[in-house]
């Protein structure tokens, strides 16, 4: 007997090895991925008692048809509600930093049949959005993660259409608090940049144990 003809069921065995660790770690990827589908299920489930997501939709002020971006979407909380709104002839613009963030959110827009939404890859200080196509800007716990709101807000009023809206909701400032940021610092930045203050509620969201959140809507004269 030659050497090959003892080769050969080593190399079976080994190549069987190989198809079963490769199926394994494939089938826990798949487990891991379906996991954390249904914990951000259950997550933005319980999100919907306090965040006002109806109210927040609202003061978008939105059409059948229209385009929206979400500016910090995330996973895609806010995406996917505005989908429905704007329909299948309208788009929503999901606009985020994380490549994996971005890709859960197509992934879940994609098993919902919500082909209105097109994830974009954005930088820290431009959201790469299409100048003149946007009807209304959403910015949701987004804004005081901006090194340079200025930059941003340049984007955005850009991307706006005439009479669009932008709607910022975030956290009320205290001091020595990070990750927030103030109404009164927001609405401000947004008259240099041009846009017309439409309305704003300071306490927007207000509950037992958590940090007061405002809203400020704002449009493109």
């Amino acid at each position: 007997m030659d050497a090959n003809s003892n080769r050969k069921p080593i190399f079976r065995i080994l190549l069987f090895l190989a198809c079963a660790i490769l199926i394994f770690l494939g089938l826990n990827t798949l487990y891991s991925f379906t996991n954390t589908l249904h914990q951000l299920d259950s997550i933005e489930s319980e999100r919907d008692y306090w965040q006002r997501p109806s109210d927040v939709l609202r003061a978008l002020d939105l059409r059948e048809g229209n385009t929206v971006a979400d500016l910090g979407s995330g996973s895609g909380y806010f995406t996917l509600k505005l989908a429905p709104v704007v329909g299948k002839q309208g788009r929503v613009l999901a606009v985020d930093l994380r490549k994996l963030s971005l890709f859960f959110l197509w992934t879940r827009a994609l098993l919902r049949g919500q082909h209105a939404v097109h994830v974009i890859l954005g930088d820290e200080d431009d959201p790469r959005l299409p100048a003149g196509s946007v009807d209304a800007v959403l910015i949701c716990n987004t804004y005081h993660e901006f090194s340079h709101p200025d930059r941003m807000l340049d984007h955005v009023l850009q991307a706006l259409r005439p009479g669009g809206r932008t709607v910022v909701v975030d956290r009320s400032a205290e001091v020595g608090r990070s990750h927030q940021v103030s109404l009164a610092i927001v609405a401000d930045e947004l008259r240099k940049k041009g846009f017309e203050v439409v309305s704003h509620d300071d306490h927007f969201i207000d509950r037992a144990g958590d940090d007061i959140w405002w809203l400020v809507i704002a449009r493109k004269p």
